[in-house]
């Protein structure tokens, strides 16, 4: 089996089998599973109250969630019946609610610094750094906002380029900058890029996984189990969210680790596609000419053999 040690040595020398390591020593599941977790319970209840008293919108939590599951009108429906109409939403909270509920969105924004940071195995952040927590998650909730208008429904083909390029800009410029601010400026932004091309490309790969797998197993779901049944699928989302989260941010530092040979098969590449076919160097003399035309060589057909005596 000298074959599989050879392919065993080779993959943990290589930037996959570096990958594979740091993966593990991050528990990237189980971080996964806390994100969900976390969020369903401290940061939806936030963002319910945010989306019912969103003037431009106002369509509730609901419709942002199936926009994001990407579910089908039947599955959508399923969807709605879990939360409350937008009106009840507001008319339910009080000053002191929204002020618990905004707080306990605070400990959502540590769960994604102590993965940022156990990605680049840096230092855990001092608490006066807390701050940060209140800024990013103003952001996110603009960013949600943003993105509620942008999925509608678009009119022509025209009015859909324009909403999937803005989407694309402002997820990557969001994740680019939580990157940022979460590790208090302690990584490059140059080193944080990978991570958010990553993360943007993972979540638009997880919004086609969604609309094949999840929009019909919500509604088998609910016609088996009822509402739990699409509480599961939604947590099972949300999972997967913080997967790529977290999963992107770990791509993004082995990019960087490996730019320099990235770079260098890219531009091997590149001389490749460009060179034309059938195109010839001329033969090189032992002087550094070329070998002139018409003229042959005369080599001596017998060589001088040594023999060892």
């Amino acid at each position: 089996m000298w074959w599989f040690h050879r392919m065993h040595g080779s993959f943990r020398g290589s930037a996959a089998g570096r990958g594979w390591r740091r993966g593990k020593s991050l528990e990237l599941m189980h971080r996964a599973t806390g994100f969900a977790a976390l969020g369903l319970l401290t940061l939806v209840p936030l963002l319910i109250v945010v989306a019912a008293a969103d003037p431009a919108n106002g369509q509730g939590f609901a419709e942002w969630l199936a926009e994001g599951l990407g579910v089908a009108e039947a599955s959508r429906d399923e969807v709605e019946r879990l939360f409350a109409p937008p009106r009840t939403a507001l008319e339910s909270t009080t000053g002191f609610g929204l002020a618990a509920l905004a707080g306990f969105g605070l400990t959502f924004g540590g769960v994604v610094q102590t993965g940022y940071e156990k990605v680049w195995e840096l230092p855990a952040a001092r608490w006066h750094t807390m701050w940060r927590h209140l800024v990013w998650l103003a952001a996110l909730i603009g960013y949600l906002l943003l993105s509620s208008h942008i999925a509608a429904r678009p009119s022509d083909a025209g009015d859909l380029t324009w909403r999937v390029a803005v989407a694309t800009i402002s997820a990557w410029l969001f994740f680019w900058w939580s990157q940022r601010l979460l590790l208090g400026g302690r990584v490059p932004w140059g080193a944080l890029l990978p991570g958010a091309i990553a993360t943007v490309v993972g979540l638009a790969g997880l919004w086609v996984f969604s609309h094949l797998v999840f929009s019909p197993l919500i509604a088998s779901n609910a016609v088996a189990y009822g509402p739990v049944g699409t509480v599961l699928v939604i947590q099972s989302w949300l999972v997967g969210v913080g997967f790529v989260v977290f999963g992107g941010a770990l791509v993004g530092r082995l990019l960087y680790e490996e730019r320099w040979l990235l770079g260098r098969w890219a531009r091997g590449a590149v001389r490749r596609a460009v060179r034309r076919p059938g195109r010839r160097r001329p033969p090189v003399g032992r002087a550094g000419r070329g070998r002139p035309r018409g003229r042959t060589v005369d080599r001596p057909t017998t060589r001088r053999r040594w023999r060892s005596r």
